[in-house]
């Protein structure tokens, strides 16, 4: 098995079009077809609820993880660090392109941040954990997942570049392109945004119901 083999099979991992799926098989609608057209999670939790957009969302980011983990096939990679991390980054931005233009939905599908943080999971746990951590925070303060997406990929590309100061330099590019395309693929988000018309995704609605009734 050769390398050009294995990226394919990363792309046709990223194609795995989780929430198109989902919608057709449980709910006999394209989920493409409502809310903002998109086919990803945040889009999912908007027309399906928190626990399918939950469920999207971490298969998904696994898709990224098992794509980029596909290096373990390749024994060569296994003993030489700075070429596995350039294979993992070339795999996995394989998955996210597939996420993106999946080969079984059409190439229609989603902007590929959960599989972008898979991605990352499999190379780099400790950053990856850390920016899921900032996107949870801002979900939790704000509800809005394009919002917490968009602030998750930049604190991505400051963990990398200043935090822990990696020393490979492509995946310090990454770190890059990622802020970089997270904030390209929501240019709508954020004109909806900075408009005050994006949508909340239906999660802590308790809490939200107690804070109303002590205003009231």
């Amino acid at each position: 098995m050769n390398e050009f083999l294995l990226i394919i099979i990363a792309y046709l991992i990223g194609s795995i079009p989780t929430s198109v799926w989902v919608s057709k098989y449980f709910f006999d609608i394209d989920i493409r077809d409502y809310g903002s057209g998109n086919a990803g999670a945040t889009n999912t939790y908007r027309v399906l609820g928190s626990r399918w957009g939950t469920f999207v969302m971490v298969v998904d980011m696994l898709k990224g993880v098992i794509a980029t983990s596909l290096y373990i096939l390749m024994p060569y990679y296994l003993t030489d660090e700075w070429s596995r991390t350039n294979f993992m980054i070339g795999l996995g931005m394989a998955s996210v392109v597939g996420h993106i233009f999946p080969l079984w939905a059409g190439f229609k599908g989603g902007k590929g941040v959960a599989t972008l943080f898979g991605m990352a999971l499999a190379i780099q746990p400790i950053v990856a954990i850390s920016t899921v951590g900032v996107f949870l925070i801002v979900l939790y303060l704000t509800r809005f997942v394009s919002l917490s997406s968009i602030l998750a990929g930049i604190a991505f590309m400051v963990f990398i570049l200043f935090i822990f100061n990696e020393k490979e330099t492509l995946y310090r590019i990454f770190a890059v392109i990622v802020a970089l395309l997270i904030v390209l693929t929501h240019q709508k988000n954020i004109s909806r945004l900075l408009k005050g018309t994006e949508s909340k995704v239906p999660i802590l609605k308790y809490r939200d119901r107690r804070r109303q009734r002590k205003r009231a």
